[in-house]
């Protein structure tokens, strides 16, 4: 973890400090290890400090490389400041998106004679670059969630709800030895379907839905996303054929793929097929974001965004068409990003199936 710790004073000196304090716990499993929920990393240019409470003596003393353990007695930040871990930084960075103003407020008290400078995306690129080793972990927790695909497939049928769709996909990942889900899965049936961020409710699927499921689960730490789209008998013409555009924007994004691409541009790609199909005012979300440690992580594939996608990054590309009280369709891999082109880690088909 030292090359991270070095990371961490580039980026610091990039802003003109020579200190960084990091407290999200997602960027300080990534920096140093620690997969608790409660810690304090303060980065200086010849030392490293890891702080944290009670609860976690023993676990930060077995997980946490490079940065010297400490354990408080008190509000990490307070402590901190009276064993004066940031002795002699001038000016110390802060995640600006992560950091709370009373936090901010309880770090500039704690070190009176420190100037704090909050930071926007000040980790994003580095988090997003992932190593060959956490592209794998990305690779196995994807792998775990499409065979939760398989093995409730056959329990998709008319009369079973949404509900007990969803708490099989939840039992389902946890038996295959998730830590958790990602995010609470989505089971979205007929007209439902046509809302992208549906919760499953009581309603039973019936012949001829198209049903959305939405599902990711938490391996070794890091995050699986997998959405497919399946069909209860025939759901139609016209929900066939936007089903087919959807899967034609997603083939067009992953062949386009590749680092350096803005997340504005690959967005493009998808939504011009789907435009071109008369179905542009129904893609109502962006087509992706980054997965790793977190479900939704830097970068953005969007239309609101020109940064571009690093090299290493793992996404999800997920377009999806929505009409609105008839249906829903959304078909969504994670891929990695390759400097020559993109990696699928989805190993599941995109063709309709109907059940």
């Amino acid at each position: 973890m030292s090359g991270r710790l070095d990371t961490l004073r580039r980026l610091a000196a990039a802003e003109d400090a020579d200190a960084v304090v990091v407290s999200h716990p997602p960027d300080l499993r990534w920096a140093v290890g620690f997969t608790g929920s409660n810690g304090l990393l303060l980065v200086t240019e010849r030392a490293a400090h890891f702080v944290t409470d009670g609860r976690y003596t023993s676990q930060a003393r077995a997980e946490v490389s490079g940065a010297e353990v400490s354990i408080a007695d008190g509000a990490l930040a307070a402590w901190a400041g009276e064993h004066d871990l940031l002795t002699g930084a001038r000016r110390a960075v802060v995640q600006a998106e992560h950091v709370t103003m009373a936090a901010f407020d309880s770090l500039r008290e704690a070190f009176p004679d420190t100037e704090f400078v909050p930071a926007k995306d000040l980790l994003s690129q580095a988090v997003a670059s992932k190593t060959e080793a956490e592209v794998e972990a990305v690779r196995r927790a994807q792998a775990l969630t499409c065979e939760v695909f398989a093995e409730v497939l056959p329990m998709i049928g008319p009369g079973v709800t949404e509900q007990a769709l969803a708490a099989e996909i939840v039992y389902q990942h946890l038996r295959r030895g998730a830590s958790a889900m990602a995010f609470e899965p989505i089971v979205a049936a007929g007209p439902r379907g046509a809302l992208p961020h549906a919760r499953p409710s009581s309603r039973a699927l019936a012949p001829g839905d198209l049903v959305v499921i939405d599902m990711g689960g938490v391996l070794d730490g890091f995050c699986s996303d997998l959405t497919r789209t399946v069909a209860l008998g025939d759901p139609g013409e016209v929900a066939v054929a936007a089903y087919e555009t959807v899967r034609r924007a997603q083939r067009a994004a992953i062949d386009a793929a590749h680092a350096g691409m803005t997340g504005r541009a690959l967005d493009a790609v998808a939504r011009d097929v789907i435009a071109a199909d008369g179905l542009g005012e129904y893609f109502s979300h962006s087509l992706g974001h980054g997965v790793g440690i977190e479900v939704h992580e830097w970068p953005r594939l969007s239309q609101q965004v020109e940064h571009e996608v690093p090299a290493g990054a793992t996404v999800t590309i997920e377009p999806g068409v929505y009409l609105p009280e008839r249906f829903g369709v959304r078909i969504e891999d994670v891929v990695v990003v390759r400097d020559d082109g993109c990696e699928n880690l989805t190993p599941l088909p995109t063709d309709l199936l109907r059940l």
